[in-house]
């Protein structure tokens, strides 16, 4: 991810993995109850660091970022 995840720690991000699947786009306040669910972020960060998520994943779909070449 972008510098935007430095700082994010591991179980925030988990955190916030699992509360983006609990909360879909359709939810109410998603983003508030997404940031209630990580504990110490606002709702601007906690949709901040989406948008870069998503950008990330567009970069990696479009093959700017190479895939991982990993060894069998």
């Amino acid at each position: 991810m972008a510098s935007n995840s430095i700082s994010w720690s591991a179980k925030q991000n988990k955190l916030f993995e699992t509360a983006l699947a609990v909360y879909d786009q359709d939810s109410p306040d998603r983003w508030q109850k997404i940031a209630t669910a990580v504990g110490d972020k606002s709702a601007k960060e906690v949709k901040k660091h989406y948008d870069v998520l998503v950008q990330d994943l567009r970069h990696i779909e479009s093959g700017y970022v190479p895939s991982p070449n990993y060894r069998h």
